[in-house]
């Protein structure tokens, strides 16, 4: 079953949180388990953000928050946010090609 996780999280640094999200892309390049990623700003909140990140089951996704670099990066990330983030942890049930 596909699971996709839902990081909501505010900051005023967008631009530093991309620069350690490209070089975390970079550090676990071969490694990493998901599929699809999409950062979306709010048009409705200022400086609040959403990652939608793609995998193909839960434990693909546990696995890929254990490694090493990914709480390196949660931690570094924290760092340039105005508060903690919010996570969204959803099964698929049902997708549609529209």
């Amino acid at each position: 079953m596909g699971f996709i996780q839902i990081i909501e999280y505010r900051t005023s640094r967008i631009d530093e949180f991309n620069t350690a999200l490209d070089e975390w892309l970079a550090t676990t390049q071969g490694r990493r388990a998901g599929t699809r990623a999409m950062q979306t700003k709010d048009r409705d909140a200022d400086n609040t953000y959403l990652q939608i990140v793609e995998f193909p089951s839960y434990e693909e996704a546990m696995a890929n928050s254990n490694l090493p670099e990914t709480s390196d990066f949660a931690a570094t990330l924290s760092s340039y946010c105005d508060g903690p983030p919010t996570f969204r942890n959803l099964d698929v049930l049902r997708e549609e090609k529209m």
